[in-house]
């Protein structure tokens, strides 16, 4: 009966935190209310106060969520036979920047959030740079003039950039700015090996 019962909570909780983020992604983060976020995940308001306390720590737990996922994902990237390949697509993926620009502008009125994705950020940062160094090493880039972290930087952020213009409507110089980022990451790794990474990705 106890299992049973942990399993209903996992359930509800899980369940919520889901219509956090729909509702996030869908209307933005002023539209995640209590009785919007119980209605959405098809359980009672008082739940929503039961597991979280606050709304503060609905966000928080959700962006806590979120977060081991995203480092998860950029574990399975950066071990991908193309990894610059695969973290330019990754960065480029409109689906998982949308609910972080929300995090990021709630945490504009939020502290407790804004130290959550401090902290994540910081760590999402060194896994990238420690991993991105060895790939570079490999292909026998200069470090010293071309530093992974500085690279890292540039890349993320332009993809972020255009993303973000993109959802304005703005494309002006987006095709060539893609293309010299592309091209870059094809003199180190050759064509997008598209075959081989679904191939892998399935098995």
């Amino acid at each position: 009966m106890a299992r049973s019962r942990d399993l209903d909570d996992s359930a509800s909780r899980a369940a919520l935190l889901d219509a956090a983020e729909s509702l996030m992604v869908e209307h933005g983060y002023a539209a995640v209310t209590t009785r919007r976020v119980s209605k959405a995940a098809g359980v009672n308001n008082g739940l929503v106060h039961y597991y979280f306390g606050t709304m503060d720590d609905l966000f928080a737990e959700a962006f806590r969520r979120r977060s081991e996922r995203s480092l998860d994902r950029l574990r399975h990237v950066l071990d991908d036979p193309q990894p610059l390949w695969a973290l330019w697509e990754q960065s480029r993926d409109a689906s998982s920047n949308a609910i972080v620009m929300e995090f990021i502008a709630l945490a504009n009125h939020r502290k407790a959030i804004k130290k959550e994705i401090a902290a994540y950020s910081r760590q999402h940062r060194r896994l990238q740079i420690e991993r991105l160094t060895t790939v570079l090493e490999g292909y026998g880039v200069d470090l010293e003039r071309w530093p992974a972290g500085a690279l890292l930087v540039l890349v993320t952020g332009t993809a972020r950039f255009l993303l973000l213009e993109e959802s304005f409507g703005v494309h002006v110089a987006h095709d060539e700015t893609v293309a010299v980022i592309e091209r870059e990451i094809g003199a180190l790794e050759g064509e997008r090996r598209v075959y081989e990474r679904r191939a892998s990705a399935a098995s």
